[in-house]
C-alpha cells in the first residue's frame, strides 16, 4: 500500500490519487495527515504537500486539489519527454509536474464547465479542449503521467514487486435503428420512396422494394456478421439500441415491433445490452426514466449502462440523471469527428461533479475512436494508420481501447466500405491474448 502525506484530505486528493495509483497502476493508496503515522509506516510513501518532510518521495502540490468550486488556473502546457504536461511543480520534486492536479484536471471535464462554444447539437467540440489546442487528444496522458510516477517509484522502492495490468478492447456497437427499410412502417417507406425518386437514388429505391419483398437482406441487418465476430473473442461486445419515440433527432423502430423485441433479446443472449439515450431524453429525466424501464422489460434485468444518442453530453446534469437512476456506467465520453481521449485517459474512471466536490458510483468508460471520426481519411491506408496509431497509444500503456462502430457501418456500401476491416484490424490487435 503507497501511503500519501498531505496537510489535508480532501475528495479530489482521494478521487485523483484512486485513479492513477489503484486504477492505472495496481496500487491500494490511503492518506495521513500526522507525521508519526507516515513516519512509521515500513512500505511505499510519498508526501504531496508545499515542503519535503525528510527523504521520502516528494510532488510539490498544486493548489487544485485543495479547492472547491471553479477557478481559472493557470495552464502553462510545457513538454516533457515524449509527452506534455501542465503545472510545473519546480526542481524539488521527484517529477516535475503535478500530475495528480493535472489529472484531475482532464477527469473531472473541468474545462467542461467553463464558457465554451458548442456545435449546432449543442456538443462540447475536440477543438475547444486544452488536448485539441496543444496537440496531446492523441495519447492517453493521464496513463502516462502515471507510469512516470511508477518509473519514480522503482527507483526509490527497487525491490517492491508491482502489478501489470494487460491490454484489452471493449468495442461498442450503436443501434440508433436496426434497418434501413424494414419494420418502418407503411407512410415511412413510402415518403422514403419519393425520395428516392426525387434525389434519383434509383439503387437504394431498387434496394427498398427487394428488402420490402423478402428478396434481400436490409442493408443495416449485419447482427448476424457482428454476432459470429464476437464468438470469435473473449472480449464482450457491448450493443447500445435506441428505443426511444421517433423524432427529429432519432428516426428508430418502435419498440411494439415484436421483432424488433426479439433481435434485441437475441443479442442480448452473447453480448452486453445497455440503452441508446434519445436525444430528448438526454435533457429530460422523465423521458429517460421511461426509457430504462422500457430497456429493463425487454431484457428483464437491470439497466447498467448506457449511451448517448449524438454522443451528446451536457455535463453534468445528464450524469446526476443516470446516478439517481441507478445506471451504472456510461459510454459517451468521446469525439464524435476527432479520434483521441477526451479525457486523457484510456482506463475508465468515475464521474467526480465538481459542483458537490463528490465521487459518485457512476463509471465513465471514454471512447477512443468512433467509425464517423475515420470518414475524414480519404484513403482505407490512413484510416488503417490513424486508427493503429491510436491502439499503440493505448497498448504502450497496458489500458482498455474503446471504439464504437454502427450496425450501418457493417454493410461495406458507399463510404463504410473497408471498415469490416477496421474492426477486424481492433479484434486482431489482442492476438497474444488469445
Amino acid at each position: 500500500m503507497l501511503l500519501v502525506y498531505t496537510h489535508k484530505i480532501t475528495p479530489r486528493i482521494k478521487f485523483a490519487f484512486k485513479h492513477l495509483c489503484t486504477r492505472i497502476l495496481g496500487i491500494p493508496v490511503s492518506f495521513t495527515t500526522t507525521i508519526e503515522t507516515f513516519i512509521a509506516h515500513d512500505s511505499l510513501k510519498m508526501s504531496y504537500t508545499k515542503q519535503p518532510l525528510g527523504k521520502e518521495i516528494f510532488i510539490r502540490s498544486h493548489d487544485l486539489l485543495f479547492e472547491q468550486g471553479l477557478s481559472d488556473p493557470d495552464l502553462n502546457i510545457m513538454n516533457w519527454e515524449d509527452t506534455k504536461c501542465f503545472f510545473f511543480n519546480g526542481d524539488k520534486s521527484a517529477i516535475p509536474f503535478d500530475i495528480f492536479a493535472a489529472s484531475f484536471y482532464l477527469l473531472s471535464r473541468y474545462e467542461e464547465y467553463l464558457p465554451h462554444v458548442k456545435d449546432e447539437f449543442g456538443r462540447y467540440v475536440a477543438k475547444e479542449s486544452l488536448a485539441y489546442k496543444y496537440k496531446f487528444l492523441d495519447q492517453p496522458v493521464v496513463d502516462i503521467w502515471a507510469y512516470k510516477f511508477k518509473a519514480a517509484l522503482q527507483a526509490h522502492y527497487p525491490d517492491h514487486q508491482f502489478k501489470d495490468r494487460s491490454y484489452s478492447i471493449k468495442p461498442i456497437i450503436d443501434v440508433p435503428s436496426p434497418y434501413d427499410f424494414r419494420l418502418k412502417g407503411l407512410m415511412r417507406n413510402l415518403g422514403g420512396t419519393f425520395k428516392d425518386l426525387f434525389a434519383l437514388r434509383f439503387k437504394k429505391f431498387y434496394y427498398r422494394y427487394m428488402v420490402l419483398f423478402g428478396l434481400k437482406r436490409d442493408p443495416h441487418d449485419t447482427f448476424k456478421y457482428i454476432l459470429n465476430k464476437q464468438k470469435q473473442t473473449k472480449y464482450k461486445f457491448h450493443f447500445f439500441f435506441l428505443i426511444g419515440d421517433y423524432s427529429t433527432y432519432d428516426k428508430g423502430i418502435s419498440v411494439h415491433r415484436k421483432d424488433f423485441v426479439s433481435l434485441i433479446k437475441s443479442v442480448a443472449d452473447y453480448c452486453k445490452v445497455g440503452l441508446k439515450v434519445s436525444y430528448f431524453a438526454i435533457e429530460d429525466k422523465a423521458v429517460l426514466k421511461e426509457e430504462q424501464q422500457r430497456m429493463e422489460s425487454i431484457i428483464n434485468t437491470s439497466l447498467v449502462e448506457s449511451r448517448n444518442s449524438f454522443s451528446k453530453l451536457n455535463l453534468p446534469d445528464l450524469y446526476r440523471n443516470l446516478v439517481e437512476l441507478e445506471v451504472q456506467e456510461d459510454y459517451t465520453m468521446g469525439y464524435v469527428n476527432e479520434l483521441g481521449f477526451r479525457a486523457g485517459t484510456c482506463t475508465p474512471f468515475f464521474f467526480y461533479d465538481l459542483d458537490y466536490e463528490v465521487q459518485t458510483p457512476l463509471r465513465i468508460n471514454p471512447y477512443h475512436v468512433i467509425d464517423s471520426a475515420l470518414l475524414k481519411y480519404t484513403s482505407l491506408l490512413d484510416k488503417k494508420e490513424s486508427l493503429q496509431n491510436i491502439i499503440n497509444q493505448v497498448k504502450q500503456v497496458n489500458g482498455e481501447f474503446v471504439p464504437v462502430f454502427h450496425n450501418y457501418t457493417f454493410s461495406g456500401h458507399g463510404r463504410w466500405k473497408g471498415f469490416k476491416a477496421l474492426f477486424n484490424l481492433i479484434l486482431d490487435s489482442t492476438e497474444h491474448d488469445k
